[in-house]
């Protein structure tokens, strides 16, 4: 796993470059306030916005998605991780079958 990536807003604020945020999401067809919550990192990238984004920036979907989900991922390992207790071992069935 990388260390500490990047929020994918970020990421996208580099995309943008000098165009406003408010003409991003007028392309994207979503409000500046949703954009400008993914830009300053206080939202994630849903699988409807990696479309909406891989569309407009000649993207694919699952670059926006795994960059989310490697944020994510990180920011949970850092958090303090409640008490779990593993399952009781199961057998594993072997093959998917139907009654004769």
């Amino acid at each position: 796993m990388i260390f500490n990536p990047a929020h994918p807003g970020h990421v996208l604020k580099d995309y943008l470059g000098t165009m406003s945020v408010q003409e991003a999401a007028s392309r994207l067809g979503v409000t500046r306030a949703h954009l400008s919550r993914i830009l300053n990192g206080h939202a994630g990238i849903s699988a409807q916005m990696s479309l909406r984004l891989s569309a407009a920036l000649n993207t694919s979907p699952e670059f926006w998605l795994k960059m989310q989900v490697q944020h994510d991922l990180w920011q949970a390992q850092k958090a303090k991780r409640p008490k779990v207790r593993r399952f009781p071992h199961v057998t594993t069935p072997t093959a998917m079958s139907t009654p004769a």
